[in-house]
Parts: C-alpha cells; structure tokens; sequence
C-alpha cells in the first residue's frame, strides 16, 4: 500500500468499544444468511475488535483502516485475520488487487468522520461483489432525540465539538439513504441500535450493491 499522510486516530488498547455491545446484536442477524468461506471486509477496523467478532462464522476477514496503531494492534491480537493500512476514501485499486471483491462489507461508526463520505460510500460500492451487501452504522440524529438534547442541555456533549479529530458529519436515516443511493446502493433497510426507539445511540443500515 502506498504511504500515506494526513490525521490518523491513535490506538493504544486491544478492548472493544462500547458501541460494540448493542451494535453487534443489530448488526449480527443481518448477516446471518452469507455462508461460510464469503470474504467480508471491515472499512475503518481500528483495533479489529468488532470484525473479530465474527471469526466463528467461517468467513474470510479482511479490515482496512487509517490508523497505523491500530493496524499494528489488530495484527498482533487477530493474527488470523488479514488487515491492511489503507484510506477508505482513496481509490480502490490496491485492496481490489489484495482482496478482491467482497462479499460483504462492514463500518462501524466510520462514515460520521469522514471528510469525504461520498468517495467512502463510491470505493465501497466498488469493491463489493455483484449483489453484495454494505452493512454501516452511525450514531443516530432525528427529530425527537434532537429536541430531547436540546431540551436537556446536552447537545455540547453530543456534538463533541472539543473532541479533536471527532465527528464531523450528522446523519439521519434520509441523509444516509440519499447518500446511499448516490452511490449506486438499492433495497437499503433500516434498523436502530442502543436505547429506545427514536432515542437511538447509533442506526445502521444494510445496502445491496445490483
């Protein structure tokens, strides 16, 4: 992979996030119908904790992501699983030749720090399979939750402005599936993630590349 420069997160721990634990119930059954031996291809893998998650479904793994530190974690604590550096915005062809097309891809709370999520959401599409499928998850934003925020006073610890390098997009179900189907996406579905409906921690959504 060639080098590459610009801002990267630093890894320090092999522990999962905490977004793990109400993410994977979602985003598990979703994938329950792909057979053992498809390659599946995490983008933005940080520390593989989530993607190793999914090591007895007997899939081939694959995870990609910007940090060297987490790469370089990932490696040492899933040596069975293949990880590379690379930038889920910058073209495809390195990770084409690499991996191939994939049957699946994951993101777990990626594209809501993405400077370029269009060209993220574009390599995705590119690298799945002929009827793969792209499953991504984001923290949730609509109208209820954003008015209990407002009305509570917490809309400052919500929108992390002070956490360097954090969250710099704000997506709700429409946004997402209008950038979705920009980029070639269909039959997209929609399920929330962690706390009560419409009050959502995180929503993800499953894409179908024809």
């Amino acid at each position: 992979m060639q080098a590459m420069d610009g801002i990267s997160y630093e890894y320090r721990s092999t522990q999962p996030e905490a977004s793990h634990e109400y993410l994977f119930p979602v985003i598990a059954p979703l994938l329950k119908d792909l057979p053992a031996g498809s390659s599946v291809l995490d983008l933005g893998c940080g520390n593989g904790t989530f993607l190793a998650l999914f090591r007895a479904r007997g899939w081939k793994l694959y995870g990609t992501d910007f940090s060297p530190t987490g790469i370089d974690i990932a490696r040492k604590t899933f040596p069975e699983i293949e990880f590379f550096l690379a930038d889920s915005t910058s073209p495809t062809g390195d990770l084409l030749e690499r991996v191939g097309p994939v049957d699946a891809i994951l993101s777990t709370e990626v594209i809501e720090h993405l400077y370029d999520p269009r060209g993220f959401l574009r390599n995705a599409h590119k690298l799945l399979k002929p009827g793969g499928k792209l499953v991504l998850s984001t923290p949730y934003h609509g109208y209820f939750k954003n008015l209990m925020l407002a009305l509570t006073g917490k809309l400052d610890k919500h929108f992390t402005v002070l956490w360097d390098h954090g969250h710099i997009k704000f997506w709700s179900r429409k946004t997402l599936t209008q950038a979705l189907e920009e980029a070639g996406f269909t039959s997209i579905q929609f399920a929330g993630a962690g706390r009560a409906p419409w009050f959502w921690k995180s929503m993800v959504l499953m894409a179908t590349k024809q």
